[in-house]
């Protein structure tokens, strides 16, 4: 069993940047993958990015790439994502989802367990 909690979300102008962080509990951490996936409204919940159990592989949805960066820190069980240039379509519920078996992967229908997400609202 698993659980995640996000945290840093807020609100933000344009072009700035936010950090959001997913503590995970439980002894496994390095056994699953971790992703990020957000919800605006009215729209499905989508792909952001997602990282390997090492940390070594990683995937970004065409839409952050260059903008966004994930990563994770094994000891303090925690993945976050650093947001940079945010653009109001960067608004949404963000999702912090853990998939066992540590093989990251772009599908929701992957993951295993979801934190309870977080607000990013992004003005222009």
């Amino acid at each position: 069993q698993v659980q995640l909690v996000e945290s840093g979300g807020g609100l933000v102008q344009a072009g700035g940047s936010l950090r959001l962080s997913c503590a995970a509990s439980g002894r496994t951490f390095r056994s699953y993958a971790m992703g990020w996936f957000r919800q605006a409204p009215g729209k499905e919940r989508e792909f952001v990015t997602a990282i390997d159990w090492s940390g070594a592989v990683s995937y970004y949805a065409d839409s952050v790439k260059g903008r966004f960066t994930i990563s994770r820190d094994i000891a303090k069980n925690t993945v976050s994502l650093q947001m940079n240039s945010l653009k109001p379509e960067d608004t949404a519920v963000y999702y912090c989802a853990a998939r066992l078996g540590g093989i990251a992967n772009k599908n929701r229908e992957g993951y295993n367990y979801w934190g309870q997400g977080t607000q990013v609202t992004v003005s222009s």
